[in-house]
């Protein structure tokens, strides 16, 4: 199982350059995390993009959902990222993946992982995440949470 979430709600960079979660932001990824810990999300790792707001929204994806998995920052997950790069470094991969990071990055990764065609706009709920099952070469959305 693959899920890839978007960060919290962040402060404004007029607020605190490296932009943490805001206290709403922290709250609502919370209990998205505790949803989908709920739906049985229970990942070996859990990777981010490295960026303040998506570290702790990843950290509260790793308590509510296994505190045993692994975590790292990864490449792949800035906001104007490729995504064949994420789609090429999970290729293959075997373990359950929780990918926190950004837009447009991760509209454009389950854009590219469900083989849409390239004219149709991606879809992504903005401080949600969104479950998928491989499927041959692709991937299929099983849920997604906002």
């Amino acid at each position: 199982m693959l899920i890839l979430v978007h960060h919290g709600d962040a402060v404004g960079p007029d607020v605190d350059p490296t932009r943490p979660l805001s206290a709403a932001g922290r709250a609502a990824a919370a209990r998205l995390a505790t949803e989908a810990a709920s739906r049985g999300v229970r990942p070996d790792v859990i990777w981010h993009s490295g960026k303040l707001r998506a570290r702790q929204t990843a950290e509260l994806f790793w308590r509510a959902c296994n505190p045993l998995a692994g975590f790292s920052a990864e490449p792949g997950l800035q906001p104007d990222d490729p995504p064949a790069r994420m789609r090429d470094r999970l290729a293959g991969e075997s373990r359950s993946v929780v990918l926190v990071g950004h837009m447009p990055n991760l509209a454009r990764l389950l854009h590219v992982l469900r083989g849409r065609p390239a004219g149709e706009p991606p879809d992504f709920p903005l401080h949600g995440c969104v479950a998928l099952g491989a499927d041959g070469d692709s991937w299929k959305e099983l849920w997604r949470l906002i």
